[in-house]
């Protein structure tokens, strides 16, 4: 998909293209229309450096009961073959 806006928007209050791009990826994030991944994706960012500003920005991470259950099962299958 591409998105075009009139360069007026954007020059009005100088908003960069990259800051543009983060705006979009948060908001959707906010509204749950878009994963982490995705919205990293979407902002140009690795997953680890949009976590870091949304720590920045002071908004919380979507954790939901299915996340939990999915990091349990994957902490129980690593556990099966650690040998330390």
């Amino acid at each position: 998909m591409d998105l075009t806006l009139p360069d007026d928007v954007l020059n009005w209050r100088r908003v960069t293209e990259e800051e543009l791009r983060f705006d979009l990826a948060l908001g959707l994030y906010i509204d749950e229309k878009a994963t982490l991944g995705q919205a990293a994706r979407i902002a140009g960012m690795s997953t680890p450096a949009f976590l870091d500003e949304l720590g920045k920005r002071k908004i919380p991470v979507h954790y939901g009961i299915e996340d939990l259950a999915a990091d349990e099962a994957t902490l129980r299958s690593l556990e099966g073959g650690y040998r330390g």
